[in-house]
């Protein structure tokens, strides 16, 4: 990785790295040759958590411990944090092999998440919280800005009336997966006791719970 792509990195990121050798691996997929990102990604993970809490205390002092979770969760999943490393363009210097470059591994969100978090494990590690806390605010701002009021969970506003009516808890099935690694489909069905299953398809097995969970209550809705 020559010193002009570098620099390019460095100006998105906000920051020059005395350890340039830890910005590369925080780049680097296990597809690619080199130490890649996991240890970072893991560390990323918890300092990425930390921070978003930090920032949802102080953005809204007035919110129940609830409504910040419900705002954290948003903020923390995995097609979240993709968006937000899409959102500063910094999918393009991600080192992964041909094969992985051909079966779309630019595009993928559980790569582009992980890397998110790897670089924010780097840049604590080289520079201190201060500047992680600004990289990590400017990548997530819009989404921060834009969330009016803390987000329901629709898998949450489900068991809540199922309990509510004393039916128990939801159960969500796996019924199908299919499709290549870089793009899988996963097919889940949710039921509740009483009521007609639904099944939903995403890219991820949460995804298609949260989108089978939706489409129950959107037909709860219809019916009332």
């Amino acid at each position: 990785m020559d010193s002009e792509f570098l620099k390019k990195i460095e100006q998105i990121l906000g920051h020059h790295f005395k350890d340039a050798t830890i910005l590369i691996q925080a780049l680097t997929h296990s597809s690619h040759e080199g130490s890649d990102y996991e240890r970072l990604e893991f560390l990323g993970d918890r300092i990425v958590n930390f921070i978003i809490a930090d920032l949802l205390y102080q953005t809204f002092p007035e919110e129940s411990e609830g409504d910040l979770a419900k705002r954290h969760t948003a903020l923390v999943q995995g097609e979240t944090l993709a968006r937000a490393l899409k959102r500063k363009n910094l999918q393009e210097f991600i080192r992964l092999s041909e094969s992985e470059i051909s079966m779309g591994g630019r595009e993928n969100d559980n790569i582009l998440c992980d890397v998110l978090e790897a670089l924010t494990a780097a840049l604590y590690l080289d520079a201190g919280v201060e500047v992680t806390r600004h990289f990590v605010k400017d990548a997530l701002g819009e989404d921060l800005e834009t969330m009016d009021s803390p987000p329901q969970d629709p898998k949450t506003e489900l068991q809540e009336w199922s309990q509510s009516l004393n039916l128990g808890l939801p159960e969500y099935k796996l019924i199908e997966k299919k499709g290549p690694d870089h793009k899988p489909e996963f097919t889940v069905e949710v039921t509740v006791h009483g009521y007609e299953s639904l099944s939903a398809t995403g890219s991820s097995k949460r995804i298609a719970e949260k989108l089978a969970a939706t489409g129950f209550l959107e037909r709860l809705k219809a019916k009332a």
